[in-house]
């Protein structure tokens, strides 16, 4: 049996015209299990009152700090919206009112690093033509139930660009996703149409250089997925995700790789870093 990573001729196609792809049992059960155990020994460990970040695909601009740009290199949680009430007190435990925990999880934690820097993470890369891939930013996604709160649409490109552009992710289910619980919609083959807008770091903080478009929400598709499917995105898809009105959390672990040969990293990305190559490498190199 080939390596799981290693795209079938008939997979690359799908996902270069479809703009993502879902490939079922990425990750086996002992991954899922080890990755959750590992957070939920991280959360059991955070004060909250060391932080009252908040993570908002609405309204970032106002929200933005020092700790969101800082969580690029190190382990950070952010809230939920919902979380906490007019007296800016936690309405429920912590453990569910997290919205996601960042970003450099992949580089700092043994477990999501064994994970991130896998051979089968790596094939599949190069499996889509990368020559020198970058781990770039690694995300914990919850989805809390009830309060799991709504991205709304939006490209990869747009928040990690390089010159030509070169953003994957890579969106692993530890929990199936589905309608009801806040799985990923998208448009297929919407990539063909371009980035449409950045996210970019100024000296007053970040924002997007242009207004979002208005997107007819008929032309979105769920992709509801099992615990251990991985959805490959590419970086120009608009893709999105509704709120958990269910009682079920949807958690996810979520990587993005830019390639680093022949590639410019922006410097008004929000992650202000230089892209030092620590490149994965193909079964056999060195």
């Amino acid at each position: 049996m080939g390596i799981v990573g290693n795209l079938t001729p008939q997979q690359r196609q799908s996902f270069d015209s479809q703009g993502f792809l879902v490939i079922e049992s990425f990750a086996s059960p002992a991954e899922i299990e080890a990755m959750r155990k590992r957070m939920d020994g991280m959360l059991q460990a955070f004060d909250p009152t060391t932080t009252a970040s908040i993570f908002s695909t609405k309204n970032q601009v106002k929200l933005t700090s020092e700790y969101f740009y800082e969580s690029a290199e190190k382990i950070s949680f952010f809230f939920e919206e919902k979380a906490f009430d007019d007296n800016g007190n936690l309405k429920q435990p912590k453990e569910l009112s997290i919205n996601k925990v960042g970003h450099a999880l992949h580089e700092i934690d043994p477990v999501f690093k064994e994970f991130s820097c896998s051979e089968k993470v790596s094939s599949l890369l190069f499996s889509l033509g990368y020559k020198k891939p970058v781990i770039i930013q690694s995300m914990y996604i919850f989805k809390q139930p009830g309060i799991g709160g709504e991205v709304t649409p939006h490209q990869d490109n747009s928040f990690l660009y390089t010159e030509p552009k070169t953003c994957t992710g890579l969106w692993l289910a530890l929990e199936d996703a589905t309608v009801v619980n806040g799985c990923l919609w998208a448009i297929p083959e919407s990539q063909k149409n371009g980035l449409v807008r950045r996210f970019i770091r100024g000296d007053d903080g970040v924002y997007f250089d242009r207004p979002s478009p208005s997107y007819d929400q008929k032309d979105f598709v769920p992709i509801e997925v099992k615990a251990g499917s991985l959805v490959v995105i590419h970086g120009d898809l608009i893709h999105q995700s509704f709120e958990n009105q269910s009682s079920n959390s949807r958690h996810a672990y979520s990587l993005h790789a830019v390639d680093t040969d022949g590639c410019k990293w922006a410097e008004d990305n929000w992650i202000r870093r230089k892209v030092e190559p620590k490149p994965l490498y193909a079964s056999g190199q060195t």
